[in-house]
């Protein structure tokens, strides 16, 4: 063996294990109840199971074709039309992904170029930028201010340039759990439609919207649509996050970049999940209908339960998190903090400055309450006594 190993030059030299992976293990390993990483800690629809155990009987236990079942893109393509009053052709322009990351992966790989610039807003969810530097492009932050996290248009026209490539945008949006609303959708097509600029759309906590108005989709803008590449995710939806099932809905054009990648980096996606899920969408779609009042109930149970804590918890419009202030408790900086909410008091959050390039001095965490009633209420118990 060689005493000098070959060692690669890393393409991500900045780039460690995920606060997400780091809160879970140490949440793990001090046996602290887990509000850190986005799953739920209870089963998805008992009829999706059955189906998924029915089609692995049945033999369909070979490789999907590339672009996804028939029976689930064009369900898919249903359930866009019902919702947001735009059906995409099934065929072309509905490609499922293995979660999704890999949408994202694979949109942001087909569309940005060496030099081209991408915008973000930040907080941001942390695969954008590790994507966004591995095609060579360079990554334009704007920052949105806590309580509101609200987009100021005016400052981001300022951010535009020539070599302008890409916006990337979140709603719900993780961690702020604030929406888009209509309103934003229609600024953003005044601010690029002279530019040659794609949008990707993150929308995959679409169905956990609480904002009275609904989700505001890129797909239902009839112009921004038409440069859109949409995401969602069916583990989000079916709290089956392990599934690692997602899709992206785009133009024709845009879905052909997009599945020249998808094609080499994952193929295909696991065929009795992609069956399970059309016939879920099919004969059960009133479970992402009421999935808001599923998980709204959960946020208000939380919330009421922390009433009585120091925490000061920020309005929660969607996604299955929420903000918590935590300056009337302690002058630690926010990883610090979760660190010490962990070990010490048996609770793991994540830090929100690990969604932030620029240094981030809010005393802001953020807690996932798709979890159990008991779990909710164990954990609200400990915050509680601080």
């Amino acid at each position: 063996m060689s005493a000098n190993p070959l060692i690669p030059e890393s393409k991500l030299p900045a780039l460690g294990t995920t606060i997400f992976t780091q809160m879970s293990a140490l949440a793990q390993a001090h046996q602290a109840i887990n509000l850190s990483q986005g799953f739920p800690d209870f089963d998805g629809p008992r009829y999706l199971q059955t189906r998924l155990a029915h089609h692995v009987a049945e033999g369909a236990n070979q490789y999907a074709p590339m672009t996804g079942v028939a029976p689930l893109r064009e369900a898919i393509a249903d359930k866009t039309a019902a919702l947001y009053g735009y059906r995409p052709d099934a065929t072309r322009e509905v490609t499922v992904t293995a979660g999704a990351t890999e949408a994202l992966y694979a949109a942001i790989t087909a569309l940005v170029r060496p030099g081209d610039e991408v915008i973000c807003f930040d907080p941001s969810y942390d695969s954008y930028a590790p994507a966004i530097q591995l095609a060579g492009g360079v990554l334009k932050r704007q920052a949105l201010q806590p309580p509101q996290f609200r987009v100021d248009w005016a400052h981001f026209a300022t951010l535009l340039s020539e070599k302008t490539r890409l916006v990337i945008l979140n709603t719900p949006h993780n961690p702020s759990a604030t929406v888009w609303q209509k309103a934003d959708f229609a600024a953003l097509w005044q601010a690029i439609a002279a530019h040659d600029i794609f949008v990707l759309s993150d929308e995959v906590y679409e169905h956990i919207c609480f904002a009275p108005q609904g989700h505001a989709s890129v797909l239902s803008h009839p112009q921004l649509r038409e440069r859109a590449i949409a995401v969602s995710s069916f583990g989000k939806t079916y709290h089956m996050t392990g599934w690692k099932v997602g899709y992206c809905v785009a133009p024709a054009a845009l879905s052909a970049e997009v599945r020249k990648v998808h094609q080499y980096l994952t193929f295909s996606v696991n065929t009795p999940a992609q069956l399970a899920l059309a016939d879920m969408l099919r004969e059960q779609p009133e479970h992402y209908r009421e999935l808001p009042d599923f998980y709204r109930a959960r946020r208000d149970r939380f919330v009421q339960a922390l009433a009585a804590s120091r925490f000061e918890i920020l309005p929660c419009e969607g996604t299955y998190f929420l903000l918590a202030d935590y300056s009337a408790i302690s002058d630690l900086d926010d990883v610090s903090f979760c660190t010490w909410l962990t070990t010490e008091v048996g609770v793991a959050a994540i830090p929100l400055s690990v969604f932030c390039a620029d240094p981030f001095p809010h005393k802001l965490i953020r807690l996932c309450f798709a979890k159990q009633e008991a779990t909710l209420d164990a954990a609200a118990a400990r915050l509680v006594a601080l």
